[in-house]
């Protein structure tokens, strides 16, 4: 039952998964499934914790209308009981993804701009860079800048990633750990190319 901004909660799901994929969320979807069963008011904290997708809020409130029950949120203080209230969710949703793409180009650009600059990301150094006196600065190593030349230019004749590991192999060329080429450790090292070239 409303209360202004209160309610009456027959049941209180705690999900312990990311706000990832709503088909990945088991909580939540018992949340849904009692909402719809009672016919009542599902309560979430926000729309941004509720889901990632606007395509998943907006099928998940579709979910609800068809089974007579609702949605509320706490935090943006709207209940989709009346015209006014979803029409306020729809916009909030679409809101709420466009602002979560934007940080995510921006923390991409970032990045990409960091690459660019040989500054250290991660704790990982790349394959075919060394770290700086400063513990910031990358340096190209040039034994390994012509393995990733190497590696990329296998990739454009059309090798598989398999293909690439198994000639880098057999030719004696060994990972900065001296270890052998997987197809994963090709892969890093074309998707860093790839990300540099972005």
């Amino acid at each position: 039952m409303v209360r202004g901004q209160r309610y009456d909660l027959d049941a209180v799901f705690v999900e312990t998964m990311s706000g990832g994929r709503m088909d990945n969320r088991p909580e939540l979807n018992k949340a849904v499934g009692l909402a719809c069963k009672l016919k009542g008011i599902l309560v979430v904290y926000s729309l941004s914790r509720f889901s990632r997708s606007v395509r998943d809020t907006l099928a998940t409130s579709d979910q609800l209308d068809r089974a007579g029950a609702n949605l509320a949120s706490l935090s943006e203080r709207l209940d989709t009981s009346s015209a006014v209230g979803r029409m306020v969710f729809k916009m909030l949703s679409t809101l709420a993804e466009f602002e979560r793409d934007q940080g995510a180009e921006r923390t991409r650009a970032a990045l990409n701009h960091l690459r660019r600059n040989n500054r250290r990301i991660s704790g990982k150094l790349p394959f075919g860079y060394t770290l700086d006196n400063d513990g910031e600065t990358l340096t190209p190593n040039a034994g390994e800048q012509l393995t990733i030349t190497r590696i990329v230019e296998c990739r454009a004749e059309g090798l598989s990633l398999a293909a690439i590991a198994l000639r880098l192999n057999s030719d004696g060329v060994k990972t900065r750990e001296g270890k052998t080429w997987f197809p994963a450790t090709v892969k890093c090292v074309l998707d860093r190319q790839q990300k540099l070239a972005a």
